[in-house]
């Protein structure tokens, strides 16, 4: 048994870790200051004993005793780390100074939830972790692009510096059960699109690339990631390397839900990435990792989820 500490463990992902490791028999520490979490997606883990939920804001400090800490702390959709943007960069680089200074005194294992987007409208396709990414760094996407770059620099400086045990995974698009209604990234958006048979809306003419991976596969490797030899500490890119464009995507949600929905198009957002797609041969090396779920029984999943959440 272990003491883990989770930031944004109320999250999309978070919730679904914090219930893997109790269910592996931690004690799970779930740190949230609901900006973008949903308490409703921990309601069931509440009333267990090895299980903590804090209420606070990472971007102040917090003194706590832990073996292991999982930072996932961050808005990740554009929608809402676009509606507060020194919020986002706050979050990513005085939040994650705060969870090394825990990992540091108490002599935790910290794993930072990196991004894809450290890549930005990336040049090499499938990106490589050896990829240092093509960002704008005063765009509209830069609090998050630049803050998750900055994260990944202080972790490695925290390692080298002070010895900190650190890891860090390149998260990919996830998709799955409990993202939020209000989302706003392209899997939900289209599922409830469609099952409201609503115009889908694809931004560009639909070519641009996107890959899918679903949450449990996620999961299984942020904690493959933890748990991997201690010399190995990233980054690692983790994501499924099936690749889709947006509007064969639109077009599978649509006979996945048999919704009436047409689709509509409209101009490609500012720095949106034309290609993403995960090159996961470290995964695979060092984690014996790879995606299991395949898309369309992962929308199947996810559809269902949404069809009863609308109706709550």
């Amino acid at each position: 048994m272990k003491r883990i500490l989770i930031t944004g463990g109320s999250g999309f992902l978070g919730s679904h870790l914090c219930e893997k490791l109790l269910e592996e028999g931690n004690d799970v520490i779930c740190l949230d200051n609901f900006h973008t979490g949903d308490k409703n997606n921990i309601a069931p883990l509440l009333g267990k004993k090895n299980f903590e939920l804090i209420h606070h804001d990472i971007i102040h400090p917090i003194y706590l005793d832990v073996e292991e800490i999982y930072n996932l702390a961050c808005p990740a959709s554009p929608v809402h780390y676009q509606n507060n943007p020194i919020k986002t960069i706050k979050t990513n680089v005085l939040g994650v100074i705060n969870v090394l200074g825990i990992a540091k005194r108490t002599k935790a294992k910290i794993l930072q939830a990196s991004t894809s987007e450290i890549y930005g409208d990336p040049e090499v396709h499938p990106q490589k972790e050896s990829y240092w990414g093509k960002v704008n760094p005063i765009g509209i996407r830069s609090c998050y692009d630049e803050g998750k770059r900055a994260a990944e620099c202080l972790m490695m400086d925290y390692r080298r510096q002070n010895g900190v045990h650190i890891k860090i995974a390149r998260i990919f698009n996830t998709y799955g059960p409990r993202m939020s209604i209000h989302d706003g990234r392209v899997v939900s958006n289209f599922i409830i699109q469609a099952l409201q048979n609503k115009n889908i809306t694809v931004y560009g003419d639909g070519s641009q690339t996107r890959s899918f991976c679903y949450v449990d596969d996620m999961i299984d490797g942020l904690t493959g990631m933890m748990n991997s030899e201690d010399n190995f500490y990233g980054p690692v890119n983790v994501g499924n390397p099936v690749e889709f464009t947006i509007l064969q995507l639109a077009e599978k949600v649509i006979a996945l839900t048999n919704s009436n929905s047409r689709i509509e198009y409209f101009p490609l957002p500012e720095d949106d990435p034309v290609q993403r797609r995960p090159d996961i041969s470290l995964a695979q090396e060092k984690l014996g990792w790879v995606p299991r779920v395949h898309l369309e029984e992962g929308l199947a999943k996810t559809i269902e989820y949404f069809r009863v959440a609308l109706k709550a």
